[in-house]
């Protein structure tokens, strides 16, 4: 395994950082503080779909049930998301969107379009293509 191969493995870790800062950058900028990327992976899977199990948006946002109960109490600390246990099974929580989360999905949108548009300067569709395609065979080994 040449440096060239760690350097890539590097890369794609730095364009992650760089990618999460600018969101959180643009967040701020909208007045939108306090919440990270991984709150932001939340608010935008209940865009989606308004309400959630606790379950689903774990296995949406690939993270383990703990870290999504921390996620998404901040959320209901700050407004944008309700908390309620399913009437039949109390085993089951559901995460729903208030007005507050609802009202975000526009600039959440924006910002998205923003850092797509910053992220895919200067790269041809060709190129866009064949990165994806490099990436999923990457993906696809592990």
């Amino acid at each position: 395994m040449g440096m060239e191969t760690r350097d890539i493995i590097s890369l794609i870790s730095k364009i992650r950082e760089k990618v999460n800062r600018f969101i959180i950058a643009e967040m701020v900028k909208q007045g939108i503080d306090g919440i990270g990327t991984s709150h932001g992976d939340i608010i935008y899977a209940l865009f989606k779909k308004p309400k959630l199990a606790m379950a689903d948006i774990s296995n949406k946002i690939n993270k383990d049930k703990s870290t999504v109960t921390a996620l998404v109490d901040k959320l209901v600390r700050l407004g944008y998301v309700t908390k309620e246990r399913d009437s039949e099974d109390t085993r089951v929580v559901y995460v729903a969107l208030t007005p507050k989360g609802s009202e975000l999905e526009p600039i959440f949108e924006s910002i998205s379009k923003e850092m797509l548009d910053t992220f895919y300067l200067n790269v041809s569709d060709k190129e866009t293509a064949e990165l994806l395609k490099i990436l999923k065979k990457v993906y696809g080994n592990f």
